[in-house]
């Protein structure tokens, strides 16, 4: 077994929108393509219903609590839960915790991890209100598509 160190001066810290975004490990790391980010969102926050077209999605909530929905099914999950949105499958989650929540998102082919560098400001450049450095609408990827509206 192989140990590789992929934390500390090496992650990228990010706002997208009102999330604070850590790429722990980039895509570009090693040769599987896979990108582990950590995700610190407020209560309320929600994703768009988007679809990855390249490989699973993979959330492991490390505190707080989510409402999911996978495949048209919802449930609530919490702190130690991992939930799996295999690839092509419609996902989206909301976060219910008045806290908010704090995740680990795993995905392979690094088209989250593009999103997040497109769309977001230096974790300095950050202030309340300013949204996305970009609009979402604009992002377009052969292998993510927004297909709805987040859960209300």
């Amino acid at each position: 077994m192989t140990a590789h160190e992929k934390t500390g001066s090496a992650a990228r810290v990010l706002w997208f929108g009102d999330n604070l975004m850590t790429i722990r490990v980039p895509a570009s790391a090693e040769n599987d393509g896979v990108s582990i980010i950590q995700c610190r969102m407020p209560r309320g926050g929600a994703t768009p219903l988007h679809v990855e077209l390249s490989g699973d999605d993979i959330i492991h909530i490390l505190e707080g609590s989510m409402r999911f929905q996978v495949d048209g099914k919802a449930f609530l999950a919490h702190a130690g839960q991992t939930v799996m949105a295999p690839k092509g499958m419609p996902h989206t989650f909301r976060i219910e915790s008045a806290e908010g929540a704090s995740c680990l998102v795993v995905t392979q082919g690094g088209e989250f991890e593009q999103l997040i560098r497109e769309m977001s400001l230096p974790e300095d450049a950050f202030m309340p209100q300013a949204g996305l450095a970009k609009d979402p609408r604009g992002f377009a990827h052969d292998k993510f598509q927004v297909i709805g509206a987040p859960l209300p």
